[in-house]
């Protein structure tokens, strides 16, 4: 994202999540904060995910969609970065998405979650 407000947010939602985990308290506010600025900016990609991802935390209380993985080299690697990753690492990555929304690997990846928060 352009808007210097919207990194600042960014940045104040990845630091709580370090300090608190998941708190939906204050989090999902701030998700719906950055949303507003998604819309500002028109990001309709990014406004779907970031709704989708409010709503499942509210239902959930957790965020219960796995991290994206690459290519894995081996079923072993694959196994062991699946029983690494809690939720809060998925999430944090999902949040950390629009801070560069010119990259086509950061779109690519909010698609991605865009599936399987629909399918979820």
């Amino acid at each position: 994202m352009e808007n210097t407000k919207a990194i600042e947010l960014i940045d104040k939602i990845l630091k709580n999540l370090d300090e608190t985990g998941i708190n939906t308290d204050t989090l999902i506010d701030d998700i719906k904060e950055l949303r507003g600025y998604a819309i500002e900016q028109k990001v309709p990609l990014l406004v779907k995910v970031l709704r989708y991802t409010y709503e499942h935390l509210e239902e959930h209380q957790s965020f219960l969609i796995p991290l994206l993985n690459d290519e894995p080299l081996d079923e072993e690697d694959d196994i062991e970065q699946t029983e690494e990753v809690s939720p809060l690492e998925s999430l944090k990555y999902l949040i950390a998405l629009p801070r560069n929304l010119n990259n086509k690997g950061n779109l690519a990846d909010l698609k991605e979650y865009k599936e399987l928060l629909m399918a979820y």
